[in-house]
């Protein structure tokens, strides 16, 4: 990610200042869910349990960090899909919109805006153990499961991330692959003489390129996500949480959160291999 965010912040990458900066801002954003999520969180959590990391408003900090990072990395891929629907689909909107300027002003308002949603989190959390005055790791407050504010937050967080995303994403792809077929049917029509003569289409060049980073880094986004879907919609509708490490449900949610990290390393790879 730190290679990637180098060698598109140079702009010499034959793309558009506007889809550079999305794939820039998923970097970084990927970056920060590795350093918080996996380091920070996970790591600390397993290997470091004296860390100074545990205690109790720092615990409740990198929470929030966690979450903030995840949901900017989930609605940047969203908006990136958004750029190019509009960049492919959109000719008449695609002049005000895909501009350097809009893709700075949306990153920043949606990174300020999930940022603030993500503060009250800090706010569900007590201390699990106190030692020598000193609150030690995070508990869920017992009135979190019940206060009906804190129960609407809860549904409010899970549909803005990752259902939302996810059915937005899917949305767009299919009105994407829609307007392509249509377009590139229409479009040999009109070139069948040059076609014949073996010339070849910058206009379809420039769309296929653009078209196929959208779907390898939006479907892997679909793929890796899928699992974290399922096993919430699992428990919402049964209402059957994990109860050991070797539950069936368990081993579900630890494999739906791995595959919610991998998705933060796979963008790099995805650019370096469509782009090639």
């Amino acid at each position: 990610n730190l290679v990637a965010i180098v060698i598109l912040s140079r702009g010499k990458c034959g793309l558009s200042t506007c889809t550079t900066r999305y794939l820039v801002a998923m970097a970084v954003t990927d970056l920060l869910v590795i350093i918080v999520e996996v380091i920070l969180s996970r790591i600390n959590y397993y290997y470091l349990p004296g860390s100074f990391l545990n205690i109790t408003p720092l615990c409740s900090i990198v929470s929030v960090l966690v979450r903030a990072a995840t949901n900017c990395s989930v609605w940047f891929t969203v908006i990136f899909s958004f750029d190019r629907f509009v960049a492919i689909c959109c000719q008449t909107l695609k002049t005000k919109y895909c501009t350097a300027k809009t893709a700075a002003v949306v990153i920043a308002t949606t990174c300020l805006l999930l940022c603030c949603k993500n503060v009250p989190l800090y706010f569900i959390y007590k201390p699990l153990l106190i030692i020598d005055n000193t609150p030690w790791y995070c508990d869920v407050k017992p009135n979190c499961f019940t206060d009906p504010i804190w129960v609407g937050y809860g549904w409010f967080d899970k549909v803005l991330t990752p259902l939302l995303p996810f059915a937005f994403v899917v949305l767009l792809n299919t009105l994407t692959v829609r307007h392509i077929l249509v377009a590139s049917r229409s479009r040999k029509r009109l070139r069948g003489q040059s076609q014949a003569e073996n010339h070849s289409d910058p206009e379809m060049e420039s769309r296929r390129k653009s078209i196929i980073l959208l779907f390898a880094i939006s479907g892997t986004f679909i793929l890796l996500w899928m699992v974290f879907v399922i096993e919430f919609l699992y428990y919402t509708i049964t209402g059957r949480g994990p109860g050991s490490y070797n539950d069936s449900e368990y081993i579900l949610q630890q494999v739906g959160y791995m595959l919610l990290n991998l998705n933060c390393c796979t963008n790099t790879f995805i650019y370096g291999v469509t782009q090639s």
